[in-house]
Order: C-alpha cells, then structure tokens, then sequence
C-alpha cells in the first residue's frame, strides 16, 4: 500500500478512522496513525506529534462531533504531545498509563538515575493523564469497548487496546521494520514476553502506529520473535570474536544499516546487552552501562 494522505480522514473498519499526521520519517515511517473510533461520540487514540496542522486535521475530522476520550499509547513525541492541546480544545479527559517514566525496572531507573537517556523518536516529559489506566482496564464508549492491555517492551508504560478482535498497537509491532528498544525507555525482556503474549491471543488484526495495517498477527510477531533471537545470537558471535564494545559490535552485526541508523542500531544493542548480562550470559566491565565492555560468559 501506498502512503496515505497526511490529514485526509479514512475508514480502516467499520466505527474506526485513522488520520496520518504529517511527521514521516526514518523512525516514524509515514507518519503517527492517530485513530478516531466511534461516531458521534468519540475517542481519540494516539494524537500524535505537537504539530498544528495535525490538531487542525483532527478536529476537522470529528466536526460536529464529540470526543469523549483521549487514549494514548505511550509518551513518545510522536504520539502524546497533541493530547493535551486536543483536550483543551475538547474537554475530552487524557488517558494513558502515567508519566514517560512509570512502568520502568530496576535496572532501567538506575541507567536512568545515573544518567543514561534513550534516543529515537523522543520521550515526551510533560505527558501525564488524567486518568491512570493499565492492564485489565476497560474503556466504554457510545458503541464500543476497548479492553486495556499493558504492554511493556519498546516503552515501559506502553499500552495497546483491545477493540473486539483488532488491536490498536501502538509501536510494539509494525509491517514495515522491527520496533526500536531503546533503554532505559525500551526493555528487551519485557518485549519478548509482550510478543509472546500477543502472538496468543487470537486477534483478527493490529493496527499500528506506524505503517499499514498487519493482517497476519500471529505471523508478524512469530517473525519478530525470531528476529530478536537471531540478533541476539549475532551478539554473542560477537562477543566471543572479542569485539567488546557498542561500537564494535553495532558495526559487524548491523552491515547492511544506512549510516544514519546506526545509533539506533547501537541502541538495540544495548537492549540486547542489557539482557544478556541479566540472563547471565555476557558480563559487564566495570559495571552495566554505555561505556562498558562487554564479553561472553
């Protein structure tokens, strides 16, 4: 499928529109699907970047209309900024999991704490609902339920919602590239098990908030899943060729990656690193962080 156009409202299901926001990029592919679900009244999902052309589409896509709520997937730049200025303008309460850093495990709060940030799309500091929602919530609407699932991995506080059998899934999973995992945001070990999690239960479709819609769930999150355990392989060759450092092993496992992308690829290899030395196969020197070297237990 070709890209949609940016700001032009259209039907995705039967009760449930996506408008793309105008922010394609390497990282962000189209555009944020910001998602309109319901008639008359409405919820808003994932409003997307701080962008005013994007509020200005949005609001002309519920013309006549009233938003009930506002649901976002996780606090990145490109998916929970506009909520607040679409709430002013709707009086539509914000609903997410909590601030950008809620959710997070000890080991991420103390890279946190000593220093250490994410990258990619941007982690949005001012984010805070004003409704706390998680795991086993439910959202009801004029016409619809979505059932809340917290699904932790590329965010700590990310959250999908189930609508029937379609999943609005936020960043976890998309058609076009495999999602970033960036500490102490991302969490490698929680993004297995979500992947695992999801790829049980049974949905028709995902609706990502990037790229197209995946019509093959199960198929798409079984290639994930194998993917991350074929990098992690690659690391631990890697390491075992004594290639210590982010850098080095960045450069031999992503051959293929245009050069603006290899700091996200450090990234991921950081994810990847962090999970090792937590499953007790790598080790850190002199501690876990950034700048450490690395080898194979």
């Amino acid at each position: 499928m070709s890209a949609p156009e940016p700001g032009v409202p259209r039907e995705i299901e039967p009760g449930l529109r996506s408008v793309l926001a105008p922010n394609s990029g390497p990282m962000t592919h189209w555009g944020t699907n910001s998602f309109i679900l319901g008639e008359g009244e409405v919820a808003v999902i994932d409003p997307g970047p701080d962008d005013p052309a994007h509020l200005a589409a949005l609001l002309a896509a519920i013309s006549g209309e009233s938003v009930t709520h506002i649901l976002v997937t996780h606090a990145h730049a490109d998916h929970s900024p506009l909520a607040r200025r679409l709430s002013d303008k709707t009086g539509a309460p914000i609903l997410g999991f909590g601030s950008h850093e809620a959710g997070r495990s000890a080991v991420m709060q103390r890279l946190a704490a000593e220093g250490f940030a994410g990258g990619g799309e941007g982690v949005d500091r001012d984010f805070l609902p004003d409704r706390h929602i998680g795991e086993g919530d439910r959202v009801d609407g004029t016409g619809w339920t979505l059932d809340v699932l917290h699904t932790p991995g590329h965010f700590a506080g990310h959250l999908a919602f189930r609508w029937s059998n379609v999943i609005i899934s936020g960043d976890h999973v998309m058609d076009w590239a495999s999602s970033l995992v960036s500490p102490p945001d991302g969490d490698l070990s929680a993004f297995m098990a979500t992947s695992e999690r999801l790829r049980n239960l049974g949905a028709r479709r995902f609706l990502p908030g990037h790229g197209d819609a995946i019509d093959d769930p199960a198929g798409r999150l079984g290639w994930l899943i194998a993917h991350r355990k074929a990098r992690a392989a690659a690391i631990l060759d890697a390491l075992t060729a004594k290639l210590e450092t982010i850098e080095k092993i960045t450069a031999r496992v992503y051959i293929d990656t245009p050069p603006e992308l290899l700091p996200a690829a450090a990234r991921n290899v950081f994810a990847h690193l962090i999970e090792l030395v937590e499953l007790g196969q790598a080790e850190a020197v002199p501690a876990l962080s950034r700048k450490a070297t690395f080898s194979r237990l």
